[in-house]
Parts: structure tokens; C-alpha cells; sequence
């Protein structure tokens, strides 16, 4: 059973959900945390770079944006955007001008170092699908299987879809009514053409400023629309003002989910402990061999380790006994710490090449119930697993 937990101690709220009383995801949301991932806003552009390809952007914030070529040029790609685009045959200059209005939204956020990155590419996330402005694709989420289902979700989109809008249908969109659907994306569309509204009156203003024009979700209300067209049976907050505000989300949604106003959330399913489990650099397996997970700026790097484990086989069946159990607890750790960005995993060394395989493809399975976007790219030469993760809410 799925449950959702939203503890609040002076509006700083922890977010948790927990699957038969087991953490598998955890958030916090605090006041003095801003977050503008997802925010659009008219920029103003402050200098053009022509050796970079790139510019940098006014949001009205204290640090300039950063924007490449890549996120100004219309994709290319159905599947890989601009990825893999030749930007040597573009000139930023045909593009940007400074001085110039730009609609643009926070791709990443900023850092200590660094400003955000921005996007003139837009998505609008609706509840079925996620809609992108000025773009010809339609793509399925990865997780939708069935071949007959993603048939049916792509000729809904196709037959309702405005032909200035390409869409990403998620998840939650398997077996909704066409009804559903297309009342959703409707309501996208309103919010969007608001925002190109305001956008156009805004540009026309002799003392052009930067402005917030939308501001995206915060973490409860992403999670409550990712989750409440899964398998989510409850939610307990211990907040009044919450408990309402996701009592009108529910009866808006014509959702019937089990809410509760409870006390002591934190005290349920030792969450506690759990928590604290989760500062651990350190994590143990059941085969007496364990994990180290350490974060630096520019990747994570996992090792794996034998540890107390010695195994009563050969030396390969050993170790391909240790890998398995890693690789299940590593899925685990990378949607419970909410780890993104490259991972690098550095497995006990494996002769057989069959073993990396079944490694792999055991990995692929687990990750399956990960609600982020992951991708694994294989063993290096160095035997080093790679893969990448978007993060789902937090801030790095």
C-alpha cells in the first residue's frame, strides 16, 4: 500500500512517501528554499557570446541565466532533442540580440557558483500529459508498456492536439478516458496562452523589465499530480491549512483518496530512524557487503564492496551474488535520496561478461519503479557502470 506523509513544523515540510510502511521517496519544502526550476519568465538578454554559442539572460534575479543554442533552436528530434545537432552551422547572433525579450523557463536551478539555466523550449505539465509550445513531437513516457495503450494515448493526442503544440504523454494516462484527456490538455492550453499574453503585453512596455510570468508547482502539489492517478490509498498530513488545500485538490480531481489528520506523522513506521538512515554514507546489504555513496559537484560515485560476505562458491559466484543484492539496494538509494545528474558505479570486478549483462538488465528492472527519468549507458572500459538521473524535486 502506498501512503504519502506530510509532516509541517513552521511551514517547513517534510514529504514522504512509503510503500508498505517502507520510505522509498523523501522531499522537503521550506520557505527560505526558492526554488524557480519550472518558473517562465520574460527575460531580457544581457550579452550575446558567439565563441560559446550561447548568452546570458535578465531574469530580475541576482545572477544572470545561462542559455545555449541548443535550448533556443527548434529540436530537431523526436527522441534526442538538439543533442546530438551539429551547432557549428548556427550562429547565436541569427537568434539572440542583446537588449532583445526572450520568454524563457528554469530548466536548472542555480547553484553557489553557477546562475540557472534556461529554456526557450517550454513545458506546461498538465495532469495526463506535458504540454511544449511551438513543438511538432508527440512522445510516450518509457514506463507505458503496452503497445495497444500507447497506440490509443498517441491517436488521442494527434486528433486533439493544436498543430503549435507537441506533448510528452505521462503515465498517469494509461486508461483514462479520451474525455479526460483532452479536458486536460484544454486546461493546459488556457494557462498557457495566459502566460503568452501576458509575455506580449509585457515586451511592449517602453521600460522593458524582467518578470516572473508563471510560477511552477512547489514539491506536494508535483507529487499529489504525479501520484494521484497511481496506486496512492492514503495521505496523512498533520497540518489543518494542508489537510484543506489537498481535501479541494482531491474533490477538483473527482480523486477518492483516503485523507487523514494525523499526529506524530514521524512516530508511524519508525520514520525516524528511517530518516536518519539516510544520512548514512555506509549502506549494509543482507549478503554482509555494502554500498558507499558519495556526492561530489560533478558526479556521484557508488562503490561496492564485499565486505563481510565470503560465499560458499567459486570466487565469481560470489561476487555476482554481492553485485545482484547491490544493485537492488542502489536503485533503492538513487529514487530515495533523490540522487541526480551522472552516476558512476564502481561494481566488484566481473570476469564474466554474461554476469555484467544479467547486472544490467536486473538494474533495468528495478530502476522501472523509479518515477524520474534514468538512463544507463553500460560498463566503461574501466568496468565502471554509468547512468544518469534527473532529479525529481530537489534543488543541488
Amino acid at each position: 500500500m502506498q501512503e504519502l506523509l506530510v509532516s509541517t513544523n513552521n511551514e517547513n515540510k517534510k514529504i514522504l512517501l512509503v510503500e508498505n510502511g517502507k520510505l522509498i521517496e523523501k522531499y522537503e519544502e521550506t520557505p527560505e528554499q526558492e526554488r524557480i526550476e519550472g518558473d517562465i519568465f520574460l527575460g531580457v538578454v544581457e550579452n550575446v557570446l558567439p565563441g560559446m554559442q550561447a548568452a546570458f539572460v535578465d531574469i530580475g534575479k541576482d545572477k544572470n541565466t545561462f542559455i545555449h543554442i541548443r535550448d533556443v533552436i527548434p529540436k530537431v528530434s523526436e527522441e534526442t532533442g538538439n543533442k546530438n545537432e551539429n551547432f557549428a552551422k548556427y550562429n547565436i547572433k541569427d537568434y539572440l540580440k542583446t537588449s532583445m525579450p526572450i520568454l524563457v523557463q528554469i530548466k536548472k536551478d542555480s547553484t553557489n557558483k553557477k546562475g540557472a539555466r534556461i529554456s526557450t523550449h517550454l513545458s506546461m505539465p498538465g495532469r495526463f500529459t506535458v504540454l511544449m509550445p511551438n513543438e511538432k513531437f508527440i512522445t510516450i513516457s518509457q514506463k507505458i508498456d503496452d503497445e495497444k495503450e500507447r497506440a490509443r494515448l498517441k491517436n488521442i493526442l494527434k486528433e486533439n492536439l493544436p498543430k503549435d503544440y507537441g506533448a510528452i504523454i505521462r503515465t498517469s494516462a494509461v486508461n483514462k478516458s479520451k474525455e479526460d484527456i483532452i479536458k486536460d490538455i484544454e486546461k493546459t492550453i488556457k494557462k498557457y496562452e495566459k502566460i503568452k499574453e501576458e509575455y506580449n503585453k509585457a515586451k511592449q512596455r517602453a521600460n522593458l523589465k524582467p518578470k516572473l510570468l508563471y510560477k511552477s508547482e512547489g514539491i506536494l502539489d508535483r507529487i499529489l499530480t504525479d501520484l494521484i492517478d497511481q496506486d496512492l490509498q492514503r495521505i496523512c498530513v498533520d497540518n489543518e491549512k494542508v489537510y484543506d488545500d489537498i481535501k479541494k485538490r482531491l474533490k477538483e480531481e473527482r480523486k477518492d483518496i483516503k485523507l487523514e489528520l494525523t499526529q506524530n506523522i514521524l512516530n508511524m513506521y519508525d520514520i525516524k530512524n528511517q530518516l536518519e538512515e539516510l544520512e548514512n554514507r555506509k549502506i549494509w546489504l543482507k549478503c554482509g557487503g555494502f554500498i558507499t555513496i558519495d556526492k561530489t559537484e560533478a558526479l556521484t560515485a557508488i562503490d561496492v564492496n564485499s565486505g563481510k560476505f565470503t560465499g560458499k562458491k567459486d570466487l565469481e559466484q560470489t561476487i555476482f551474488i554481492v553485485n545482484k543484492e547491490a544493485t537492488i539496494e542502489i536503485a533503492r538509494q538513487l529514487r530515495l535520496r533523490d540522487i541526480g545528474g551522472i552516476i558512476i558505479i564502481d561494481y566488484i570486478d566481473m570476469q564474466d561478461k554474461e554476469n555484467e549483462e544479467k547486472i544490467i538488465e536486473l538494474f533495468k528492472e528495478n530502476l522501472k519503479k523509479d518515477r524520474s527519468k534514468t538512463q544507463i549507458v553500460g560498463f566503461s572500459k574501466l568496468n565502471l557502470l554509468e547512468m544518469t538521473r534527473k532529479h525529481m524535486c530537489s534543488n543541488d
